[in-house]
């Protein structure tokens, strides 16, 4: 009897915790919230960029999308971002895919999910459209301003300070324990 009130309370606690789980795994999420837009003629074709933050700055994550005129189940689409410095970024193209994604919480245009641009200056992104009238090229360039927020080494050092303030505690209490007679029976 007591191995079956067991296996139920169990079985109740499995339940409980998995139910809260599997919500959790199919909420729906908020489409991409855009406040800025710009429009690129990429040959016979336009495309709408949209942007979640404007302006953009370094460091700063941010939602892009990209919309042909018409929609994308006409097109195939590639994107190449090259940094003010000259190099390409990697864009965390998922397995097996090549060129532009589906944005993974707005599925009907494509687009890079929470994507931060390292540095400022001026960057260059490239798109290539392949659609009903042929493939076609153009580039557009994005000014980054500067990481919002204090400089990245003085948050560093701004937020180690507690971790530091705790070892030496635990280094203190260590070396003060250690002076402690110890006590026999």
């Amino acid at each position: 009897m007591r191995r079956l009130a067991v296996g139920l309370v169990a079985l109740g606690l499995l339940l409980g915790l998995a139910a809260p789980a599997q919500a959790a795994t199919t909420q729906d999420y908020a489409p991409v919230a855009i406040v800025h837009q710009e429009h690129l003629a990429i040959g016979p074709y336009e495309l709408t960029i949209g942007f979640s933050e404007w302006p953009v700055r370094a460091q700063q994550s941010l939602d892009f999308t990209f919309e042909p005129t018409g929609g994308i189940d006409r097109f195939t689409g590639t994107l190449v971002v090259v940094s003010p410095a000259g190099e390409e970024a990697n864009l965390r193209r998922p397995p097996g895919v090549d060129g532009l994604a589906r944005h993974p919480r707005q599925p009907d245009v494509w687009g890079l999910d929470v994507f931060a641009l390292d540095e400022p200056g001026d960057w260059t992104f490239t798109f290539g459209l392949d659609g009903p009238q042929g493939p076609a090229t153009a580039a557009m360039t994005v000014p980054v301003l500067e990481q919002p927020g204090p400089p990245l080494g003085l948050s560093w050092l701004i937020s180690t300070l507690p971790l530091f303030v705790i070892v030496g505690l635990l280094a203190a209490a260590v070396v003060r324990g250690g002076r402690q007679p110890v006590r026999t029976r």
